[in-house]
């Protein structure tokens, strides 16, 4: 497996913080650009008179465009360097929200959309430059702290309402779009170029070609990492839209009131990604993986249970009690939901550095695809959700099922790897205790504690044996 330049030698390259500093103020700038629609589209659907189709497809085409980008977004940042590319990528998404305010139709409005997407495909360019600074062991911790810009949607949700009731949302949109050509400058000149482009450069080396970089696509493996995405972060992006809707229609809440609830989950949810990281340098990846899926498996188990009425044809007559989750503690379960996926999508990304050193941008760019997929699917499975099962809590069904898949995929891959390595673990134990018969001499020997010259390792990269 290649090293990070970065990790040859102990003294840190020069313009290794910056890089991160800048790179994760960056990506908060891109991602409040991202869901600029969250805000301005409530207007724009008021002036144009959309239907609930034409409104969910405008501020759903950002978050589609900018998960497609992803991949070849990563590539080329693979291929150009990060610094270049995501410096043209932010002056062209302010380019086009600028755009937004010139929109005369509502086709317009969609082209224009579309390249307002751009600035979430930002989050593949951002991973493949910061992970090119750090070593191996510290890449979980740093793209924990990169995966932070996350917190750029609360931003939005907070500031850009306000500014829309005194000035209009032609002026959210400008000054959206002044601070990301602002920050694309400021980026550019504060940082370096990644250290192994400038060795490439230096030696006069050509990058790897488009379809070359793609290679690592043909394994499984890239795909079981992106379907974990496809929850930890797809699955937190839908609630976050979700939830507001949800608490006014099950628990009567105002706007205001399940808004301020939305935007407050998607902060912790964000912040806690860095604690992610951290424990994902510590314990592994892999055991925070287990930890995300398992109490993530109980969380949308009981989340997933209906308001239910009950008659029990009692002695004296019938008792008739209510089970239902309460306000109080289904706002707990789903921050408890939104901390250990914070954690999972710092640990997903964790993965990545260390199966694909060389190709971080190709890999990280299709698993952050799919989970940019995932935030666009999953508001609309919800909402067909409660159209054919007719219960609001039919959206935790639907998560339930997907963490068990991945959960089940996750474990036996484990396993599989693990025989691999271990093919004695894949065979029939000896119980002597059970059979009352001693243990052949061969047996014996390979049951006892010298049972073997080569002591097995424990990845802490993974979380896992290699």
């Amino acid at each position: 497996m290649a090293q990070n330049t970065s990790t040859q030698g102990s003294r840190a390259p020069e313009g290794q913080s910056t890089a991160l500093v800048m790179s994760t103020t960056a990506f908060t700038v891109c991602f409040a650009v991202w869901t600029i629609f969250s805000i301005i589209g409530i207007q724009i659907r008021e002036d144009l008179g959309l239907n609930s189709t034409e409104f969910g497809l405008l501020i759903g085409t950002p978050i589609l465009t900018g998960s497609l980008s992803r991949l070849f977004l990563g590539i080329w940042a693979e291929q150009y360097g990060g610094r270049r590319v995501l410096a043209l990528v932010m002056l062209a998404a302010a380019f086009a929200t600028w755009a937004l305010t010139w929109a005369d139709s509502y086709i317009t409005y969609l082209i224009a959309a579309l390249g307002v997407g751009l600035a979430g495909g930002s989050f593949a360019v951002g991973i493949t430059y910061v992970s090119k600074w750090y070593p191996r062991e510290r890449q979980g911790t740093v793209l924990g702290i990169f995966g932070m810009g996350n917190v750029g949607t609360a931003v939005t949700k907070f500031l850009a309402p306000f500014i829309m009731v005194s000035f209009g949302w032609m002026m959210v949109a400008q000054l959206w779009a002044i601070v990301l050509a602002a920050m694309a400058v400021i980026f550019f000149l504060t940082t370096r170029d990644e250290p192994q482009l400038a060795a490439r450069r230096a030696s006069n080396q050509k990058p790897d070609s488009f379809l070359a970089q793609l290679e690592p696509l043909k394994n499984l493996q890239v795909w079981r990492f992106s379907l974990y995405y496809f929850f930890v972060f797809g699955a937190f992006v839908a609630l976050a839209l979700w939830l507001p809707s949800y608490y006014v229609n099950v628990y009567q809440l105002d706007v205001v009131t399940a808004g301020l609830l939305g935007a407050a989950y998607s902060v912790p949810g964000s912040l806690f990604r860095v604690l992610g990281g951290v424990l994902s340098d510590r314990w592994g990846a892999r055991r925070v993986m287990y930890l995300t899926f398992l109490v993530s498996l109980g969380c949308t188990f009981l989340l997933s249970y209906p308001a239910t009425d009950y008659v029990v044809h009692g002695i004296e007559g019938p008792i008739e009690f209510t089970l239902a989750i309460g306000f109080i503690p289904f706002t707990i379960l789903t921050f408890i939901l939104g901390f250990f996926m914070s954690l999972g999508k710092a640990a997903v990304y964790k993965h990545i550095p260390v199966y694909y050193p060389d190709r971080v941008g190709a890999v990280g760019g299709v698993v952050g695809m799919i989970g940019g997929i995932g935030g666009f699917v999953l508001p609309l499975a919800f909402g067909v959700m409660n159209d054919l099962i007719g219960v609001w809590t039919s959206c935790f069904m639907l998560l339930f099922a997907i963490i068990a898949v991945a959960l089940t995929w996750m474990h036996f891959a484990i396993r599989r790897m693990e025989m691999q390595e271990s093919p004695e673990l894949a065979g029939p134990k000896y119980l002597p205790e059970l059979s009352g018969n001693p243990p052949p001499p061969s047996r014996a020997a390979s049951d006892g504690p010298t049972a073997s010259a080569t002591p097995t390792r424990w990845s802490r990269a993974t979380g896992g044996r290699s």
